[in-house]
């Protein structure tokens, strides 16, 4: 008798549809597919020439304008309660550290010498090959600044206007548009923090909120994470569409210099400073990877954050050190946006201009990058850093709109070294405080973004059943002391 098999519906259904073929594709690769599709609809978009828009866009150009929009704008609207809940829960978490002071200044001890030695290397990278000097692009086309970035507003702008850090502009047309200042919910998140480690018992509640809440953001940031290989096509479409790939080539020197120096930091930097504390280097690439990556393709370190957290912990990083420095770092810690690339950025604008640098702007620049890097803030994009430090040294801030064209491409690679050295000073320092899993750490395998939030998934239904077990363990229990308390009762008394 032969007996056949036939595909169950749910198989079936998977093969038939579209959109779980794509899932399956590595989130990588969606990325990579995303890069490629939007250079090559930036390039249509061009050729069409301009349309009938108020702008002169064409349709194509229009539309991946909006679709970059809504991705990064989606990013920005999770921002504020990200940052508020992950400093206040950070510096919370310091109440069950062993050391917490000691632990606090060393972790800032290190990202304050990792972004020295970033933006040496950027200031070397740029007196050797002197970007922007020998540059012909069209000065007419630059894009004005503004005055944001002065030391002045930067100081003036730690103050807080409200509690949340939100500000309302009215547009011509009447409406009125919300905004958030991140560096003054960053203040605002520090002393809340602090007013919890002082209040002590009593603030317990409250941190159950936020620890729930931060879930709940965490959660949704990961499903935007998921739209930007969709995102990556609005975004370099449109400024390829934009600018121009001619235009865009035209700043190759800098685009390489600042790519060159994060690979040197990356390749050789973060392997010597490992080496130096009796890491293995390979155990550490294999551990961080699912982070880096996502770093690339998510341009926004606190929208990493998680997993950066996540990684490191699987590292052998205590989760209580691991939740205090991790935030700490998607705020504060940019060796590629606050380090690397304002210093190169600062040199291209000079030589762009013919305005020389001396000594005294070169210390002034690794300044800015050692104490001014929680400008950034964590977000897409480091233009607030690039305008303070253009600010301090005088220079054009016209010379802003220059490297607008090509911040998509340079982003990736800021947000990846960022988040990179984010968890190595998390592994340096445990290890150093001897807090280090050191097997756990050697054990370290390469895996997938996917694998990661898979393996989650599995622990937090392994954790719920468990939950549920105990629940009904207790109910039983409850139930059966209920029903001995009622055969006592029935009993007839004796005397």
């Amino acid at each position: 008798m032969s007996t056949s098999t036939t595909p169950s519906p749910t198989a079936a259904t998977r093969r038939r549809n579209p959109l779980s073929a794509i899932l399956r594709i590595p989130f990588g690769w969606q990325v990579l597919i995303g890069l490629v599709l939007g250079v090559v609809l930036g390039l249509v978009a061009a050729q069409m020439g301009p349309g009938t828009g108020e702008e002169g866009a064409n349709w194509l150009t229009t539309t991946l304008d909006t679709i970059g929009t809504i991705f990064v704008t989606l990013l920005k609207a999770l921002v504020p309660p990200l940052i508020f809940l992950a400093i206040v829960t950070s510096i919370a978490n310091l109440r069950n550290v062993t050391n917490a002071a000691r632990l606090a200044w060393k972790t800032l001890l290190w990202f304050a010498i990792t972004a020295l030695i970033a933006v040496s290397i950027g200031i070397a990278l740029g007196m050797i090959t002197s970007p922007g000097a020998n540059t012909d692009i069209d000065r007419s086309a630059e894009g004005a600044a503004g005055t944001e970035g002065s030391w002045l507003d930067f100081l003036t702008g730690l103050v807080p206007s409200n509690f949340l850090g939100l500000s309302a502009s009215a547009g011509d047309d009447g409406s009125v548009s919300l905004s958030f200042n991140a560096l003054q919910i960053l203040v605002i998140s520090i002393a809340v923090g602090i007013a919890v480690l002082k209040v002590g018992d009593k603030a317990e509640p409250f941190l159950r909120f936020t620890g729930s809440a931060l879930e709940i953001v965490q959660k949704l940031l990961w499903w935007v994470i998921r739209l930007a290989p969709i995102g990556t096509v609005g975004l370099l479409g449109n400024a390829v569409a934009s600018y121009g790939w001619d235009a865009i080539g035209q700043l190759g020197v800098f685009t390489l210099d600042v790519y060159v120096g994060m690979l040197i930091v990356l390749l050789v930097v973060y392997p010597v400073l490992l080496k130096l504390n009796g890491l293995s280097i390979a155990s550490f690439f294999r551990g961080v990877w699912p982070a880096t990556s996502l770093g690339f393709v998510s341009r926004s370190s606190l929208g990493t954050m998680p997993m950066t957290q996540t990684v490191t912990e699987r590292m052998g990083v205590p989760r209580h050190y691991a939740s205090f420095a991790i935030p700490l770092g998607a705020t504060t810690k940019m060796d590629g946006c606050a380090a690397i690339y304002p210093a190169l950025a600062a040199i291209f604008v000079a030589n762009f201009y013919g305005m020389p640098l001396g000594v005294t702007d070169y210390l002034l620049i690794v300044l800015v990058s050692v104490l001014g890097s929680s400008a950034t803030a964590g977000m897409t994009g480091a233009t607030v850093m690039l305008t303070l430090t253009l600010s301090t040294l005088g220079l054009p801030l016209e010379g802003v709109g220059l490297l607008l064209a090509i911040d998509p491409i340079l982003d990736m690679g800021r947000t990846a070294l960022n988040v990179t050295g984010q968890s190595l000073v998390g592994v340096i320092v445990a290890k150093r405080e001897k807090i280090l899993d050191q097997d756990a750490y050697d054990a370290a395998r390469r895996t997938s973004f996917q694998a990661i939030q898979a393996e989650e998934a599995q622990d937090a239904a392994a954790e719920a059943t468990e939950q549920s077990l105990e629940d009904a363990e207790s109910a039983e229990g409850a139930q059966s002391a209920g029903s001995d308390a009622g055969e006592r009762e029935k009993q007839p008394a004796t005397a």
